[in-house]
């Protein structure tokens, strides 16, 4: 009866054990290997260095890669929402598509990396140097905030957070 009323309560809430974290795939990232597609909801990836990991379609949503150096990664399509991208190091990083939504990314490094249609939507900018990003718009600069040191490509511009 016990597992009946969790299962009624978990479909009425649209609460799924599907949607939690995978420690196991955590664990494969935190070590240095790909995994795409994968389920890191929250993951600790912070201080990392992870060149080249394929993270594509993966949810990142709310994890913390502060301090990380991933350069080279793919995030393509992948949910990075509410994430803490604080000072970290995505140098030709592929970001296409990839749900940046109210992520911070304060003080990130995004050389070379491939923006184009990624949404940063309520993103915090401040101090990112994106001045050599490609397929960054003014469009998706509107719905993003940042401040006097955020580095943008010529002719693009940023409101303060």
């Amino acid at each position: 009866m016990t597992r009946f009323i969790a299962a009624i309560f978990m479909t009425l809430f649209g609460l799924s054990p599907a949607l939690a974290q995978n420690a196991g795939e955590i664990a494969r990232v935190q070590a240095g290997q790909s995994c795409a597609g994968c389920n890191l909801f929250q993951a600790d990836l912070a201080y990392r260095d992870l060149p080249g990991v394929n993270l594509a379609g993966s949810r990142l949503r709310q994890a913390d890669l502060s301090l990380a150096t991933m350069n080279r990664a793919d995030f393509n399509g992948a949910n990075m929402s509410v994430s803490n991208l604080f000072g970290a190091r995505f140098t030709r990083a592929n970001f296409r598509n990839t749900n940046l939504q109210h992520a911070v990314l304060v003080g990130a490094y995004l050389g070379g990396a491939d923006l184009r249609g990624a949404d940063l939507t309520g993103a915090n900018l401040s101090g990112a140097d994106l001045q050599t990003a490609g397929g960054l718009t003014q469009a998706q600069l509107n719905t993003a905030c940042g401040d006097s040191s955020t580095r943008l490509p010529a002719g693009l511009n940023i409101a303060n957070c």
